[in-house]
């Protein structure tokens, strides 16, 4: 594919050798349009050059966008089926209810100079995570 310039022609003998799935078989295709590569399937009579080719490219394009579009509608109704029966999606919490509330309060003890006794680095180290997961769970609002 490197090697081609526009006006060359690509030849192929069946299509799926082009690409792994509809939608990148359109990629290339449409890389090969933007570098005006002309695209030959000898086993289904496609090609690109001519206006029948072109058309058949654009309506293979329609039903893969139209595809893309029923898998994202179904599986925006999946998750919102799932929260309506109560299920959260995503990783489970590395912290218990119970150690978030020991973090908040190593968070806030202080000293006598009013410093805070703890550093976030201190208290991830005594409940085995990370700081960024301290971090997250002090402040779970925060925009990420």
């Amino acid at each position: 594919m490197t090697r081609l310039r526009a006006g060359d022609a690509l030849v192929i003998t069946k299509l799926d050798r082009l690409g792994r799935s509809l939608k990148h078989l359109l990629e290339v295709s449409a890389e090969l349009e933007a570098r005006t590569v002309d695209l030959v399937v000898l086993d289904q009579g496609l090609d690109t050059s001519t206006p029948v080719g072109r058309f058949m490219c654009q309506i293979l394009g329609a039903v893969a966008e139209f595809e893309r579009s029923l898998n994202v509608e179904r599986t925006m109704d999946g998750l919102a089926s799932a929260r309506a029966k109560g299920k959260v999606g995503g990783r489970k919490s590395a912290l218990t209810p119970a150690q978030v509330r020991h973090a908040r309060f190593m968070r806030d003890e202080r000293n006598e100079d009013g410093r805070p006794r703890h550093t976030v680095q201190e208290i991830a180290d005594e409940l085995g995570v990370g700081r960024a997961t301290i971090y997250r769970a002090l402040d779970p609002d925060r925009v990420r």
